[in-house]
């Protein structure tokens, strides 16, 4: 099995490089989507939030209302890394079991968005960082219906492209075009993936 770890700022096209791995037979596991099942209503994930966070970051039907804590969260790096403390280790957790469940010889792909933030480089065979200048970055988080303060403030909380390329094997730059990215991403996988799984 070979493991990847793929990563990248927000907005910068992980989602996008994820699904043209996938199409070349990787399994590919998104730790945002095991986020969203962790802290899913009547999970103990939610329980734990709510009981750290308090009632107002629940929805009137008990599910979590993601922006009412990330009013709280973003703002305050202690109370991040309370969250933290909560999500992290259940979306760990679940993408080990995915990961072992793939079939012998498989590449599983990990989509983690926060892999140099919380250490997690050293549990790959290959790091892969997708890198956009900040400015695209702002406005294809607007586009998504964030504010440019909001989509700033994503950004300068998360790793420096710098701290993301210190650990990266392969670097691939989404600035251009859809078609470079997937060149990039061809040449990636016939130059690393296929001779380390042959």
């Amino acid at each position: 099995m070979l493991k990847i770890g793929l990563t990248g700022g927000i907005g910068s096209g992980k989602s996008t490089v994820a699904a043209l791995l996938a199409e070349r037979g990787a399994v590919v596991v998104d730790a945002d989507r095991l986020a969203r099942e962790a802290v899913a209503p009547g999970t103990p994930g939610l329980t734990a939030i709510a009981e750290e966070f308090g009632p107002g970051v629940l929805t009137e039907d008990g599910a979590l209302d993601r922006a009412a804590l990330a009013s709280v969260v973003f703002a305050d790096p202690a109370a991040r890394a309370r969250l933290d403390a909560i999500v992290h280790p259940r979306v760990r957790a679940r993408a080990a079991e995915l990961a072992a469940a793939a079939p012998p010889g498989s590449v599983v792909v990990q989509d983690v968005p926060l892999l140099v933030e919380t250490g997690q480089a050293g549990s790959f065979d290959l790091v892969l960082v997708v890198e956009t200048e900040a400015e695209t970055r702002v406005a294809r988080l607007v586009d998504r219906g964030l504010s440019a303060a909001d989509a700033r403030a994503r950004i300068a909380s998360q790793a420096t492209d710098e701290q993301r390329r210190a650990v990266a094997d392969v670097v691939l730059r989404n600035d251009g075009a859809p078609e470079e990215l997937a060149a990039q991403v061809q040449r990636f996988w016939s130059e690393r993936v296929e001779p380390a799984t042959r």
